[in-house]
């Protein structure tokens, strides 16, 4: 007799599977979707229940799940092995990289919080540190998002000279540049480094004659941005 409980063992009416094959896949709750990712349970308890608890010790939130890694799942989680945990990540590293191949939006950047929306999905989940930039036309529309530096969770090295080289590689199409980087700690002040970083990038770009125009610091519960705040 197995010792773990299957799906297949739950009620019909409760067999994720058969739900979202009965109603489409987005009727799922997301305990469910979790379920069949992970596929069968533990003895005494099944894959459902795991799911429900799994997304409780996470207060309820998908993203902060996101944001835990492979081990750190399986140290948290009784019954949630490596296997179930690599699952998981790979799910949600597939969801994270069709977001990523949209084509940049074609829109005009009004103000920090369409910065924001235009980023926020590359980077407030992620447990690492990484360094973008914006690129802008004169009429502040987007030309291309480029991601500059990666590093660790305490912070990335961003050399302004290799930057700029990137940016002119675009030509003269480029009038301004947005940099965006993300705190994982979530701590939304900048750093000393931030502020030496940003003034640095700006006195490097009035030589070239590309403006920067604003530096935000995304986490996963909002966003710093050094224009609003006026200091560039």
């Amino acid at each position: 007799m197995r010792d773990y409980i299957l799906i297949e063992d739950l009620a019909a009416d409760d067999r994720p599977r058969e739900k979202a094959l009965r109603n489409g896949i987005s009727s799922l709750s997301n305990a469910e979707l979790i379920a069949i990712i992970f596929g069968n349970g533990i003895k005494g308890k099944s894959v459902l229940t795991m799911s429900q608890e799994l997304i409780a010790r996470n207060n309820g939130r998908l993203s902060d799940i996101a944001r835990k890694g492979i081990r750190e799942t399986v140290k948290e989680n009784p019954g949630i092995g490596p296997a179930k945990a690599i699952s998981l990540a790979a799910a949600i590293e597939l969801g994270m990289r069709c977001q990523a191949e949209m084509p940049p939006e074609r829109v005009r950047i009004v103000d920090s919080s369409t910065v924001h929306t235009l980023m926020r999905s590359k980077l407030q989940l992620l447990n690492h540190e990484e360094f973008w930039i914006v690129m802008l036309s004169r009429a502040n529309l987007v030309i291309d998002t480029m991601r500059v530096s990666q590093g660790g969770a305490a912070g990335t090295l961003v050399d302004p000279k290799i930057l700029y080289k990137r940016v002119l590689e675009y030509g003269d199409v480029v009038s301004g540049i947005i940099l965006v980087h993300n705190h994982p700690s979530g701590t939304l002040r900048p750093s000393i480094e931030d502020d030496r970083l940003t003034k640095r990038i700006k006195e490097g770009g009035e030589l070239l004659d590309i403006k920067v125009l604003d530096h935000l610091i995304i986490t996963s519960s909002g966003y710093y941005s050094y224009s609003d705040e006026g200091r560039l």
